[in-house]
């Protein structure tokens, strides 16, 4: 059976990737971007079957409509697959607070606008799918990288609640938490704060643009990322969590270990809060 996929953030990258495996193996993809004309290839490669729409999700307020198209043209959205979003980098301290409202704008609140449209469809015939693409970023902590990582933690415990929520409906959700790939995440994509500060060039300093020697030269192959997330939307029994990359897989499991030994560590004072029995 035919399936429609609503993606955004297809321009590049894991979103453009994904857009082009859903249209190859005969799905309806509702690809969307800032602009329009960064995608126009896709829709007219396969006119019947993509519908190209601008989408900027710093503006959430835009992505009811978006859905409301995209089920005039298809009559319903199977898979949401939430993958726009960029980074930004900057010590806690040097966070300009407009940067940091558009960066949660579009990280989280548009994501979370979708889901909550596309969600009254969804739960009417007990079925669909939610996937929301995060970062290891929202367990591995790295200095200059706490708005994001914020950003994308809280997508996260969202995402969390919100499939306990309509497991019983017949609807999944799944996290997808990627490691470094080989798109313009750390180039195009990544903004950073306007002003460093000093004294924190030791730390949140090294990871601005002009001293990040990554862009290129990531592990990951955003093609074979998409066809890990389809492999796991068809499957029937998706995740909550989906992990890609192997530098994913050694990044959060040492993340999960350190954090099971400072529980240890600490065990008896966290103990010791409770009323006496």
């Amino acid at each position: 059976m035919t399936a429609t996929w609503f993606i955004t953030g297809c321009s590049s990258g894991l979103g453009h990737a994904l857009a082009e495996a859903v249209v190859s193996r005969g799905d309806n993809a509702v690809v969307t971007a800032r602009e329009t004309i960064r995608i126009q290839s896709l829709a007219e490669r396969r006119p019947d079957t993509v519908l190209p729409l601008a989408l900027d999700l710093s503006f959430p307020a835009h992505a009811a409509a978006a859905v409301h198209r995209a089920q005039q043209r298809f009559g319903s959205i199977d898979v949401l697959v939430n993958n726009a979003g960029y980074g930004y980098r900057a010590a806690v301290e040097e966070g300009d607070d407009a940067d940091v409202r558009r960066l949660f704008a579009t990280n989280l609140h548009g994501p979370v606008a979708l889901m909550k449209a596309v969600l009254p469809a969804m739960r009417a015939r007990r079925s669909g799918t939610i996937v929301n693409i995060s970062s290891i970023g929202a367990r591995v902590h790295q200095p200059g990288s706490g708005y994001y990582s914020a950003s994308k933690a809280a997508l996260e415990s969202i995402s969390a609640s919100l499939r306990q929520e309509v497991e019983p409906l017949g609807i999944t959700v799944t996290t997808v938490e990627p490691g470094a790939f080989r798109t313009d995440f750390a180039g195009r994509s990544l903004t950073q704060s306007a002003t460093p500060i000093g004294d924190y060039a030791a730390t949140a300093g090294r990871r601005r643009k002009e001293n990040d020697t990554t862009h290129g030269t990531q592990p990951g192959d955003p093609a074979r990322a998409a066809e890990a997330i389809i492999t796991a939307v068809t499957s029937g029994r998706a995740p909550a969590l989906l992990l890609l990359g192997s530098d994913a897989v050694t990044a959060v499991s040492a993340t999960l270990d350190r954090h099971r030994e400072e529980i240890d560590q600490w065990r008896q004072l966290s103990l010791s809060t409770d009323y006496p029995g």
